[in-house]
Formats: C-alpha cells, sequence, structure tokens
C-alpha cells in the first residue's frame, strides 16, 4: 500500500503537532546516523523545541563542539557555497517546475500540431478550425519535420556513399541497400509540397475572413490561454 503524501503545512493541532515532532525528531536522528556510519563523515545535529527544557544534540556536546569548530574555521565563500534557507529552497523548486510546466507545454503544442498534420493527410479540413497563431505554429513545426527528414537523408546518402561500389551510382545504392522505392519518395515529396504550398497560400482563399464562420483557436489547456509563440523560437 503506498504511503499517503504529506501536505507541508503548519499542524494547527497540539497534540497532532507534538507526536509528529517527536516521530520526525526520531527518524531524523536515525538518518544522521546512518549517514555518519555509511559514509564515514563527521555530521552533528541541533534540536530546539518547545517541548523540551533543553535541546536535543547529537551525537553529543563534544562531538557537536567538533563538527562546529571545523565549520567555523572554514573560508566564508564555502561556508555559504551550499547553505540554503527555507525562502531559497522553495525559489528553487518554483523555478525548476516552472522549467519543466514550459517543456511540457511545448511538447504538448508539437504533439497537438502533429496531429493536425496527420489529419489533414486524411483529407479533414482541420485547417478551418485554426486561426492565424496555430497556423503559424503549424508552419514551423512542417519546417522543422522537413529538416530532419532533410537531415537524415543527408546521413543516409553519406553511409550509402560509404558503402557503395565504385561503378554504381548513389541513387542506386541507397535504394539497393535501404529498400526505397522510387515512386513512394515521389508521393511523399508531392504531400510535402502540397503542405508548403498550402500554408504559403493568403489565409483569406482558406479561411472566408469576414464570414459568419467564427475560427476556434488553439488553446492553452493550462490557463486557457492561447499558446505562447516562443515555444517555437
Amino acid at each position: 500500500m503506498t504511503r499517503k503524501k504529506v501536505k507541508l503545512a503548519y499542524i494547527s493541532n497540539d497534540s497532532a503537532r507534538k507526536a509528529t515532532f517527536k516521530k520526525r525528531k526520531k527518524g531524523l536522528l536515525k538518518k544522521v546516523s546512518e549517514l555518519k556510519t555509511l559514509c564515514g563523515i563527521d555530521a552533528c545535529a541541533i534540536i530546539f523545541s518547545p517541548y523540551d527544557d533543553q535541546p536535543e544534540i547529537w551525537p553529543s556536546p563534544l562531538g557537536v563542539q567538533r563538527v562546529l569548530s571545523r565549520f567555523k574555521k572554514m573560508p566564508e565563500m564555502e561556508k555559504s557555497k551550499k547553505m540554503v534557507s527555507q525562502d531559497s529552497f522553495l525559489r528553487q523548486r518554483i523555478a525548476k517546475a516552472y522549467e519543466q510546466l514550459k517543456k511540457q507545454r511545448k511538447d504538448n503544442r508539437e504533439k497537438e500540431m502533429e496531429r493536425v498534420m496527420f489529419q489533414s493527410l486524411t483529407g479533414s479540413n482541420v485547417f478551418l478550425k485554426m486561426n492565424m497563431i496555430g497556423l503559424n505554429d503549424l508552419g514551423l513545426q512542417i519546417e522543422h519535420d522537413i529538416r530532419e527528414i532533410c537531415r537524415r537523408m543527408e546521413t543516409l546518402n553519406n553511409i550509402a556513399t560509404m558503402a557503395r561500389p565504385s561503378n554504381e551510382e548513389p541513387s542506386q545504392q541507397v535504394e539497393k541497400s535501404f529498400g526505397f522505392d522510387g515512386q513512394m519518395n515521389m508521393d511523399a515529396m508531392q504531400k510535402q509540397q502540397w503542405l508548403v504550398d498550402l500554408m504559403s497560400t493568403p489565409p483569406q482563399q482558406h479561411f472566408g475572413f469576414g464570414g459568419e464562420e467564427v475560427m476556434q483557436p488553439f488553446a492553452d489547456t493550462i490557463n486557457n490561454n492561447l499558446c505562447p509563440n516562443p515555444f517555437y523560437p
């Protein structure tokens, strides 16, 4: 059975807070002891609480003094290099979460544009429901895919050039080595050209601007705003 995730907030109930303190304090001291034993490092712990008259010290007053003395002898830059407060820790977590959110939004938008391209190849009129921002994102995605196709074709040609006999042409060796069909390549190029022509045609010819039909933009599922273009640098 999975453990329930604990909400990190102040416990208002006195008895529950005291019980949690005792349980967590015991676990913390156990972890410090394990860390010292397993890794062979110097460590100490000092815990002040309103439930005890004297602070909790581990492993002993002499051991704590030895570790603190070693810490005080360090240069100031070394002392503060890895020190974090609760505020700085939360800021780091927020920044990391924001970067993950940006990456996820970008991935979702790319998948959405790929789905639109596949639907268009099946004859769907999905372009009629897109606004100019969506069309711009789609054009950028198409350009990216075309560059990727060209890069992969260049790689295959380089491999074929190194592997082919001197009396064969590069195109013949590529077809023989990788099983390419000339007609299939031609169909793929025609589909690519069809998409490029569609995107280069003025939007008034496709969507009837000024008519009664309202074009719904692609929405951001997180904040219900349009997806910004910076996802496609």
